[in-house]
């Protein structure tokens, strides 16, 4: 190509996004989302629960060190990540349903990097000023003493809710006053700081600059959530049969052949994505529905009913440019593809508690040692060798009786004990191996393999377990 026709770039240079301070409802619930959510994740790691003396009693807990994880009363081992696996199975499911009902207010309302941002934009508002005065102060190329003062304040106040917010991640992995008390006196590990560097580096720098990049470039779910969106889902979106054509109007004028919309750009000077919802449903769109409260408040300043723009479906547009009367808003979430979301989600919640409830406080597994799979004895006794892990998960130490199951001929041994029952500590999986003998000429000369059952008796509540196994060794 030619230097007088030159390629295109692919690139787009950010413009920067100065939203300016709106008021209404749906800024109101933003708020009160934005609290909750800030504030369960900063306080969570503070609440206490008591489990007992050799228990932490920190009542969310990733305790890595000892692959367990607490939430209040529930305690999920290792072998029971299928608990979390469901668990992110229904966030999943759940966010398909909101996104089927109501696009993408996940985005919207409680995505991470939305609060985040509205708590950065909230402070930058408070230290440089509205919409115009961080425009002007972004479009001042000098940099005075002013500029830099506040830009400064504003980096330092983001670097403190970026090192409270890398703070608290790690209080979910450790005693949450103990790690405290160390990371001031220096004494914490450096895995600890390294964490709160990266989270604090990460939340600095995606709150207080990339913000919308993120949502747009970043993040993949704008490009899934068009699967799980059509014509019935509520979305926010413009009348335009009732908008346009647009013009100038003060309170109190009337002009023919004008539309609602007289073109004050208050919705999008709202937008913290920068966009016109004029122009129709765009990926960028994350329906906080902040131009929503900029536009019923200019409705109201001149005279004209809310809803320009709104809370609305593609159906319904149509329906009301014919005259019709909308839908009822039920029709719209109650519908086949948000009743089969909610049946999936409500199946996978319901199989979780069934399995929380059902599942045992004592749990073993076997596993037989295979080489040599048997041992002939001295005396022409078979045994058979087993590795049986005991999982004691009591707020206290507890003693379990084994016993076996099978031909009356074989006898139980455990190694290091001349009984059949052994001490596992509380909150514990003990190692116990067990020897399974068969006289000479006792086992079962048709088969190599004989079906055996060992047993688990917890000696205090008489609460029983099993696992079945195979005893091998041709008999004489």
């Amino acid at each position: 190509m030619s230097d007088s026709n030159p390629a295109p770039s692919l690139y787009a240079a950010r413009e920067p996004i100065f939203p300016r301070r709106v008021s209404g409802k749906f800024r109101n619930l933003k708020w009160y989302i934005m609290a909750v959510t800030l504030g369960i994740y900063y306080l969570t790691p503070w609440i206490r629960w008591d489990r007992g003396p050799s228990l932490p009693d920190q009542a969310v807990l990733l305790d890595l060190a000892n692959r367990r994880f607490y939430f209040f009363w529930i305690e999920i081992w290792p072998h029971e990540f299928y608990f979390v696996a469901g668990l992110l199975i229904m966030a999943g499911l759940g966010l398909f349903l909101f996104t089927s009902a109501l696009g993408r207010v996940w985005c919207g309302y409680a995505c991470p990097q939305t609060v985040w941002t509205d708590l950065f934009i909230l402070v930058e508002r408070w230290i440089e000023g509205d919409r115009n005065a961080r425009l002007r102060l972004h479009r001042q190329k000098k940099m005075d003493f002013r500029k830099a003062r506040l830009r400064v304040t504003k980096w330092i106040a983001w670097f403190l809710i970026g090192l409270a917010t890398g703070g608290a991640w790690v209080f979910y992995f450790a005693d949450a006053p103990t790690l405290a008390y160390d990371l001031v006196t220096l004494n914490a590990h450096p895995i600890a700081y390294s964490t709160m560097l990266i989270l604090t580096a990460t939340t600095f720098l995606f709150g207080g600059f990339a913000r919308e990049q993120i949502c747009i470039y970043a993040c993949p779910w704008p490009r899934i959530q068009a699967a799980m969106m059509d014509e019935d889902t509520l979305t926010v979106g413009y009348r335009e049969w009732r908008g346009e054509p647009r013009g100038k109007l003060k309170k109190g004028q009337v002009a023919e052949g004008q539309g609602d919309c007289i073109d004050c750009m208050a919705c999008v000077n709202v937008c913290p994505v920068g966009i016109d919802i004029r122009d129709g449903q765009q990926m960028e769109c994350i329906t906080c529905a902040l131009c929503i409260d900029a536009c019923d408040d200019v409705m109201a300043k001149i005279g004209k009913p809310r809803g320009l723009i709104d809370y609305m479906a593609l159906s319904d547009e149509t329906l009301e440019r014919d005259g019709k009367p909308p839908k009822n808003i039920w029709k719209h979430i109650l519908r086949p593809r948000t009743i089969m979301y909610t049946s999936l989600w409500s199946l996978v919640g319901v199989g979780l508690l069934f399995a929380l409830f059902i599942r045992s406080d004592i749990e073993l597994t076997v596993a037989p040692e295979r080489n040599p799979t048997f041992v002939t004895l001295s005396d022409g006794s078979i045994r058979n060798t087993y590795d049986v892990r005991l999982r004691n998960k009591h707020g206290e130490d507890r003693v379990f009786k084994l016993s076996i199951k099978g031909d009356p001929a074989m006898r139980l041994q455990l190694e290091g004990t001349v009984y059949h029952s052994v001490n596992v500590p509380t909150d514990t999986a003990l190692l116990q191996r067990v020897y399974i003998v068969s006289a000479k000429g006792s086992a079962p000369s048709q088969a190599s393999s004989t079906p055996v059952r060992i047993w688990v008796e917890d000696l205090i509540n008489g609460e029983r377990a099993h696992k079945d196994t195979s005893f091998n060794g041709k008999g004489n």
